[in-house]
């Protein structure tokens, strides 16, 4: 796992929540996270627009950045990762209009939520010594967990009271998924370093 793998997957989520929260305090007049989505912070008129829309050009970056990286997973799990990530700078790249929607944007939406809730099933590797997060128990669970929050999130997107509060929730739980599988890598490296070092401690006394 390449150095620029792992600050990548840090960065994604620091990205993604700093970007949505200073994008809605910002706001001149006060914002209610809860009921309203991060997309219209990102809306075409929206006052500081560019900061919900640089966080999530970055988020998306990130994401391809570490599919790139993230060697010991499936490669199908690695391309849709990728994918996802360019869904996401697709979405910023097509905002929703002030008034109406927009069906880009929905469309690399919809698109990138399916990809991100199912690529830990895809990254899955059925061999001895794989990290935890990449076995399939773990993977079926983290990808059940978050299509249980996005099945809120679509549930909420006909007039319900918490619809930004669910994509926060989905939109949190996919950026750090990633990181989550990373540091089982990084963990599991550490653990198999460690009986090689006790050997050649035994050896240099």
């Amino acid at each position: 796992m390449p150095w620029w793998g792992i600050a990548s997957s840090v960065l994604a989520p620091l990205l993604l929540i700093g970007g949505f929260t200073a994008g809605a305090d910002l706001q001149p007049v006060p914002f209610d996270a809860v009921q309203r989505s991060i997309s219209t912070l990102a809306s075409v008129g929206m006052p500081y627009r560019w900061v919900v829309t640089l966080a999530i050009l970055g988020v998306g970056a990130c994401d391809i950045v570490t599919g790139l990286a993230l060697r010991p997973a499936a490669d199908r799990g690695r391309i849709l990762l990728i994918f996802g990530g360019v869904c996401g700078m697709l979405i910023a790249a097509n905002p929703q209009p002030h008034h109406g929607g927009s069906l880009a944007h929905e469309t690399f939406s919809f698109l990138g939520l399916v990809i991100m809730t199912s690529w830990p099933v895809a990254a899955v590797r059925r061999v001895p010594g794989t990290p935890a997060a990449l076995r399939p128990r773990v993977a079926y669970t983290a990808a059940a967990v978050n299509l249980a929050l996005l099945l809120w999130f679509t549930a909420e997107l006909f007039n319900g009271p918490q619809l930004g509060l669910a994509e926060r929730a989905v939109t949190v739980d996919q950026a750090l998924w990633p990181l989550m599988v990373v540091l089982t890598i990084v963990a599991a490296r550490l653990r198999g370093r460690q009986p090689v070092r006790a050997q050649e401690s035994v050896r240099s006394q």
